[in-house]
């Protein structure tokens, strides 16, 4: 028989009426109903809270042992739980989550396997762990937590209350907002693939720019940000980047955009403000995609976007040997165009005639 999960409750409580007076929204039901921790529909217990977003989920609301659940303004009524109705439901849940489960208190201090060269300033209320490396000149800020086995490079700083996850590597002169937050094996500021080619080798090009990112972004494990060329790679403040994610030198990403897994933007590449891209979608180099673009999943940009809006070329899925004939046709496009035009021709000519 498998185990049902259920996630574990805070010793720290909160009534409906608490959250409302902190977050906003409305009771209905039992305003002193008292919470310790989220969970999903179907495994909430008595003192949990969980959401309802969209009306599939009704029959899982319906039987749902949830002490209270976060409903949208237009599901205000489908559920005579206790209840917190949110214009964002979805967003609402997040702020709860957050607040029932704070970021743990890290201990300030420098751990005694770490090495802080000469000329690194590290503030007394950071955290640095163990066998972390931190380079001449780099400045760690207020409340900063390093985690085990990060190397920080030479002059390179970092801002207040960003956390580095264990085994993150930021090279040297990159420059790390504040509240950063950046997981486990992510790579900063290593060398962006700057080759020249001459008689058949290839020549490395000096990457002397450097990395900046701004406040409040999150950076996922194992993502790599390439340094700039001559100039920096940019990524402006709230941006959130998922895991496996590739941004190669001089890209600059615009403010409070968001990027799912095993994205791939090629140099130069210049993404507006709240723009979005779907998993493994990919971005050719020196183009330029405007403010308020999403980009669907596995979908190539192979030209600038001026326009805001949602850009799709992955082709659906189909059975294989489906596939396989579609693909036939597809070599066979342009061969097909030329016969259309000339189709197109000999009834123009036919209908000139008859007129």
């Amino acid at each position: 028989m498998q185990e049902q999960y259920v996630s574990f409750a805070n010793e720290q409580t909160y009534t409906l009426g608490d959250i409302v007076a902190r977050f906003g929204g409305e009771v209905l039901g039992d305003a002193q109903v008292r919470v310790s921790q989220v969970a999903s529909l179907e495994n909430a217990q008595a003192c949990h809270i969980s959401f309802f977003t969209a009306s599939r989920f009704q029959k899982q609301l319906d039987a749902t042992a949830a002490g209270a659940v976060i409903v949208g303004v237009d599901a205000r009524d489908a559920t005579p739980k206790p209840r917190i109705v949110s214009s964002n439901p979805y967003a609402y849940f997040a702020k709860v989550s957050t607040l029932l489960n704070p970021v743990p208190a890290i201990a300030a201090g420098i751990h005694p396997t770490a090495h802080v060269e000469e000329g690194a300033v590290v503030a007394s209320s950071a955290s640095i762990g163990p066998f972390v490396s931190i380079g001449r000149g780099a400045k760690i800020g207020e409340r900063a937590v390093i985690g085990a086995g990060c190397a920080v490079g030479e002059n390179t700083e970092i801002g207040a209350d960003t956390w580095l996850y264990p085994r993150v590597v930021i090279y040297h002169r990159c420059v790390i907002g504040e509240r950063v937050i950046i997981h486990s094996g992510a790579v900063i500021g290593a060398d962006g693939f700057g080759l020249a080619r001459e008689e058949g080798r290839w020549l490395k090009i000096p990457q002397i720019g450097g990395v900046v990112i701004g406040d409040d972004v999150e950076i996922g494990a194992n993502t790599t940000i390439d340094r700039g060329a001559m100039e920096d790679t940019i990524i402006e403040e709230g941006v959130k980047l998922d895991n496996l994610i590739q941004v190669a030198h001089n890209v600059q990403i615009g403010a409070h955009s968001a990027m799912a897994g095993c994205v791939g933007i090629a140099g130069s590449a210049k993404i507006g403000r709240n723009c979005t891209v779907g998993g493994a979608g990919m971005i050719l180099g020196h183009l330029q995609i405007a403010d308020n673009v999403s980009v669907s999943s596995g979908t190539l940009i192979t030209k600038s976007i001026t326009k805001a809006g949602t850009y799709t070329s992955a082709m659906p899925f189909s059975a294989h040997e489906q596939w396989l004939r579609n693909a036939a046709h597809l070599r066979h496009l342009d061969s097909m165009a030329e016969k259309l035009r000339a189709l197109e021709q000999k009834i123009n000519e036919l209908e000139r005639k008859q007129s």
